[in-house]
Order: C-alpha cells, then sequence, then structure tokens
C-alpha cells in the first residue's frame, strides 16, 4: 500500500474496495459489469482485506447464472422459486396488454415470461426501463387458459447505497489535487500510474463530464484500444451506450406505436459508440430530432412533446499517421453525413482529443484501494442534480455582452462538469483560487469549445473559429 492507498482506506472506509486483478478471476464464466462486481468483492471482503472467495463462489453458483444455465428446466423439474442476480429486458406486450421479460443469454424468451399487474404496481418506476439490473425472484405459474409461464414474483433493484452526497464532497478537502485526481481515475478502473502526465490524466476524466452534467454533449476521436468503449458500458447503470446496429427517432425519443419513451429519456447519458458503423432508419429524421434536443433538451414526435436531461457524447475513430496526429485536418469527415452539418455540430459543446491518450496496456489496470464502482456511480448521478456549481461558475466567469449564446452556454457547463469532478467541495467563489479555476475548468472548457468552433469553419464558414473573450473575474 502506497500513501494514497492509505487514505483511500482511512477516509472512504465504507465504500472503497481493493482492486487486485486475482480477485476478480472468481468471476471467469460470469457476464456482470464492473459496478456488480465491486459490489460482490467488497460484500466478501473482511476487514482486513482478505477475500473470501469461496462464500462468494458459492454465492456465483446459486444466483449468478452463467450463459446457457439451464434455468428453465430447473423452474419445471423442481417447481420451486429461483432468485437470481441478473439483468433482464422488459418487453411491452400490445396486443395481450401486459409486460413480459427476458434473459437472452439464459434462454428465456418473452413468449415464456409475464411481469404479474402487482408487481408493477409496487415498483411502477423500475420495472418499465428497456433493461433492469435486480435481484429477482421467478417462479412457474400453471395455467391452462394461455400455457405456463415464468414470472417475477419478487424484485429487488440493485441499489445497495444510500448516498450522502455532502459525505463524498467533503472528503475532497483531505486530498491534494493531484490525489483526487488519481482517485477518480482509480475509480474508472485504471491505473494513474500508466499515464505519462497530469494533462493526460486530465484529458481522460473528461469523459466523466456527461456522467456528472445535464444536457451537455460532446464528441470524442480517438485511436482503436483507448478504453472509451469500457468507460461508458460498465461503470455506471445510469448511461446507454449504443456501440453499432441500427438507430431510429422512435429509439431515441419516443416510440409512437408502442406509447414507450425513448432512450434519451430515461438515462443520465446516451453514448453513441463507433458512431461509423450505426445505420440511422432515417438519417434525417433522426438529425433533425437530434438538432431540436440537442439545443434545448426538448423534442417532439407526433403529437407528443418531451424533454430531458440526458447528456449526449459521439463516439469514434480517427486515422492518425506516426507521429499520433490526426491525417485529415477535418475530424468529422468520417462521421456518417447526418452529423457533418454545421448547424447540427455547433449544438456540441465540447471535442475530446482522444488520440492524445494511451492505449490501454497492462500496467493501466487498477491495482490498489479505489472507489467501489456502484458507490462512485451514485455520487456521479447523484452530482447531476446539484446547482451551486453553476451559480459559481456565473459568479467567477465575465462574459461579454456579444459572446455567442451558444459558446457561452457551451463553456460554461463544461465549467460546471470540471468543478462537480475535481473540486466538489466547494461552496462558493471564495472557497477555490482564481488560478485553480482559471487552469482546470476554464481553460479546458475553452479549448474542448474551440476546436467545434474551428471545425465548424472548415466546414461552413459562416461559422467564424474564434470564440468570444471569455475570462475568469480577478
Amino acid at each position: 500500500m502506497n500513501d494514497l492507498d492509505t487514505k483511500i482506506k482511512s477516509t472512504f472506509a465504507g465504500e472503497c474496495v481493493y482492486k487486485l486483478r486475482e480477485n476478480y478471476s472468481v468471476f471467469s464464466g460470469t457476464n456482470l459489469p464492473s459496478f456488480i462486481k465491486d459490489y460482490l468483492i467488497q460484500r466478501y471482503t473482511d476487514d482486513d482485506g482478505k477475500l473470501d472467495r469461496h462464500s462468494l463462489s458459492i454465492f456465483l453458483e446459486d444466483h449468478v447464472p452463467k450463459k446457457n444455465s439451464q434455468i428453465k428446466n430447473k423452474l419445471i423439474a423442481d417447481k420451486k422459486k429461483i432468485t437470481l442476480l441478473t439483468k433482464i429486458s422488459i418487453v411491452p406486450d400490445i396486443k395481450a396488454n401486459v409486460l413480459r421479460f427476458e434473459i437472452p443469454e439464459l434462454g428465456i424468451k418473452k413468449s415464456d415470461t409475464l411481469i404479474p399487474t402487482w408487481l408493477l404496481g409496487e415498483h411502477p418506476n423500475d420495472l418499465t426501463a428497456d433493461e433492469v439490473w435486480g435481484i429477482f425472484d421467478m417462479c412457474l405459474m400453471e395455467s391452462d387458459f394461455d400455457g405456463n409461464k415464468i414470472e417475477l414474483c419478487g424484485f429487488k433493484k440493485f441499489n445497495p447505497y444510500e448516498i450522502d452526497l455532502e459525505y463524498y464532497c467533503s472528503r475532497r478537502e483531505h486530498y491534494s489535487l493531484q490525489e483526487w485526481i488519481d482517485l477518480l481515475i482509480r475509480s474508472m478502473e485504471y491505473n494513474p500510474e500508466g499515464f505519462d502526465s497530469l494533462s493526460q490524466k486530465l484529458l481522460f476524466i473528461n469523459r466523466l463530464l456527461v456522467f456528472v452534467e445535464p444536457n451537455l454533449n460532446l464528441i470524442e476521436l480517438a485511436h482503436k484500444g483507448s478504453g472509451k468503449s469500457y468507460v461508458f458500458s460498465n461503470l455506471t447503470k445510469y448511461g446507454w451506450n449504443i456501440s453499432g446496429g441500427s438507430v431510429t427517432r422512435a429509439k431515441l425519443f419516443y416510440d409512437v406505436s408502442r406509447q414507450n419513451p425513448g432512450l434519451i429519456m430515461r438515462y443520465d447519458y446516451l453514448a453513441m459508440d463507433e458512431i461509423q458503423t450505426i445505420k440511422f432508419g432515417n438519417e434525417a429524421e433522426v438529425a433533425a430530432g437530434l438538432k431540436t434536443y440537442l439545443e434545448a433538451g426538448k423534442f417532439t414526435v407526433a403529437n407528443y412533446s418531451g424533454s430531458s436531461q440526458s447528456s449526449f457524447i459521439i463516439l469514434g475513430n480517427i486515422k492518425l499517421d506516426e507521429h499520433m496526429h490526426p491525417i485529415s485536418k477535418k475530424y468529422f469527415s468520417h462521421l456518417p453525413v447526418a452529423f457533418t452539418e454545421s448547424a447540427l455540430l455547433d449544438r456540441f459543446h465540447g471535442f475530446i482529443e482522444g488520440w492524445k491518450l494511451p492505449r490501454i496496456h497492462e500496467d493501466m489496470v487498477v491495482k490498489g484501494y479505489s472507489l467501489n464502482v456502484e458507490y462512485f456511480s451514485e455520487v456521479l448521478h447523484n452530482l447531476r442534480a446539484t446547482h451551486h456549481f453553476m451559480e459559481i461558475v456565473d459568479k467567477m466567469l465575465i462574459i461579454p455582452p456579444r459572446a455567442d449564446t451558444r459558446d457561452t452556454k457551451a463553456i460554461k457547463r463544461l465549467c460546471s462538469g470540471y468543478l462537480k469532478l475535481l473540486f466538489p467541495h466547494i461552496r462558493s467563489p471564495e472557497d477555490l483560487s482564481v488560478d485553480d479555476f482559471d487552469t482546470y475548468c476554464l481553460k479546458p472548457a475553452i479549448r474542448m469549445r474551440r476546436i467545434i468552433r474551428e471545425q465548424i469553419n472548415l466546414i461552413d464558414e459562416e461559422y467564424p473559429p474564434e470564440l468570444p473573450p471569455i475570462t475568469v473575474k480577478r
């Protein structure tokens, strides 16, 4: 253990977990995200940091099904309740006016299942999302009317932490800024010692901005193997990562035929990963919907009007030369046509230069103490609802009267996100030095927005590349 390990263990005694690669081998053969693994590791680790592998293995064998587990056969043969820690997909059956569920990796199809009305009544908000992680009781319900069904007969949402956000924020005072940045990176499941510089670390945690700041829209282009897909797929149940496949307006915003809210209405952020491989059902229709949503957080589909605070990030690859610089000056030239329109691009607040990050290598895997991923994801989720950070930003910035509104909005939202990540303990401008705000919030925000401006100018000269001279009050 080094000094940071000791500090994490003392300041977050109930919320940290000791990351040791060999401990996680117990999950071999299971398909569990990081926030579930960390919870289980912590649950079966004693005060001395020793993992009870035997007890954890028994729990996994009994309650975490492996792919192709014979769950249906067991239900039929034993006729007893089975309790599983798993993820189910909710499927509305409009014709029968019921909700069903499926677990494809276990061979459980929607035609086999039913979610009873009484259970929906007890969990009206939790059993209507596309996917739900939880502890589920399943029973075989025999019926001569419509055949036997696997029915949910009990449910507990996976949410092991009651978050005291004030406690989390107050812990920041025990850390230097560099220590805190290292804690954030460890909690993202990476080893801060694997990065070359502080600037590289700061660039890496830019990916967390959409986790904490509502209605923040970003683009990241990077080389393959930089870890972007992992961050947006494994750290939280509150985000949704689309990786390839087909995307329609109904899927994003609202499905009129099913009267079902789209992804943007159900998650803290929506990531479009491998953007070059995504197919759009009606590209012009999707682009029009996004243009309205990215501007104001609102959308209209048919007669339905909706709003959301979900953030949005596009993730893609970019071709680099031997010096790891983009081959083309026009970064967006390989994006789908819908995302090369200047008016749509202008609604993105910032750009992450992912090619400046290293490829993930062995010594970048986290080692030592970090925040439990489930706890960390709950903290990030709760930080979205805090408003005083934007008030601090308003008080610390000098905005020229004729500054472009979109530029101003972008820079302010980015600054607010940086405050939440790096300085969560502050409550007023007096709690933070002007130089720290300028160096770690304003200047990075300006750089991220400037790249968007410069790239739009290369596409459409009507958009000037310059930003308004927004500065910090001194």
